[in-house]
């Protein structure tokens, strides 16, 4: 008996790790064909003949869009971007949720709050009632257009929220009956055993805010004023022709449209795939609790 049941074991667990290292093996492919897309002559890129290797290697995608001065103005447009967006995500997420966690003898009209977020995601005014508030701010062509309309991310609410109700009501109680005040449990209890739900988040505004482009597009007068992808998508994608200089002309015309988007996807996927390791094992620790809990 206990030689089959290790047998089964075994087996189980062999069919595991095969059917990861398959499901593995098809995210890094296309991952794969991408970089060496980006890194061949617009020829082979052209004629199919691009797999996952390279053909006809040369660094002219690159260096199309990694040499000119406006880049690094847009790359650190979208890093300052990151840098005051996220926290401001983070902090107005943390202090919406926490309260719209609690009972109703705690917060008296939390319904009437919980359900006037949940409509503006059931319902939208469009996009020119979008900008015409935007505009009227005054913020139209400035950094803060790229931060404040998003600031506050409803499904980030809800899913922080959630987390807050699924934690041990006796352990805030506990804090309280020792004098701490709500804002000392929030910040000292229910946020650190948060980490994993708020890591997850941190990850989700990060990647919003580097891949986002299309409010650069509609909310910035002047290029210059372009976060990274919005520049990567007038350039390389849409070929807008004034902003480039006869140089670039040219340069343009030794790439090809594969070369030059597996470029721009790769760019734009490094800093997400430099994050993520730090934030991993937030996630896995996020796994283990959940099996715990039930």
């Amino acid at each position: 008996m206990n030689n089959d049941a290790s047998w089964e074991r075994r087996t189980f667990v062999a069919l595991n790790y095969a059917v990861m290292a398959l499901v593995a093996v098809a995210c890094l492919l296309p991952i794969v064909n991408v970089l060496a897309l980006s890194l061949s002559s617009s020829a082979a890129a052209g004629s199919g003949q691009v797999k996952l290797w390279p053909v006809g290697f040369n660094l002219k995608s690159y260096e199309f869009v990694l040499g000119k001065p406006e880049f690094g103005r847009a790359f650190t447009v979208s890093l300052l971007r990151v840098a005051v967006g996220v926290p401001l995500n983070m902090l107005l997420t943390i202090l919406v949720a926490y309260p719209l966690s609690k009972e109703r003898k705690d917060f008296r009209f939390r319904w009437a709050y919980a359900w006037y977020f949940v409509t503006t995601m059931l319902f939208s005014g469009g996009l020119i009632p979008w900008y015409m508030t935007i505009k009227m701010t005054g913020i139209i062509d400035s950094f803060w257009a790229l931060i404040l309309p998003g600031a506050v991310p409803v499904m980030n609410v809800i899913l922080l929220l959630n987390f807050f109700k699924s934690l041990p009501d006796e352990i805030e109680e506990a804090g309280l009956m020792d004098g701490a005040g709500r804002w000392q449990a929030l910040w000292r209890i229910a946020v650190p055993l948060s980490a994993p739900a708020i890591a997850t988040l941190t990850l989700f505004c990060i990647v919003n805010h580097w891949n986002s482009w299309f409010e650069g597009l509609i909310l910035m007068n002047r290029p210059e004023h372009y976060p990274l992808q919005s520049y990567l998508q007038t350039v390389i994608v849409n070929r807008d022709m004034s902003l480039m200089s006869a140089v670039d002309v040219t340069k343009w015309s030794m790439i090809s449209d594969r070369t030059s988007r597996a470029a721009q996807v790769i760019v734009a996927l490094l800093p997400v795939l430099f994050v993520y390791p730090f934030l991993q094992k937030y996630f896995a620790h996020g796994i283990v609790m959940g099996s715990v809990k039930g």
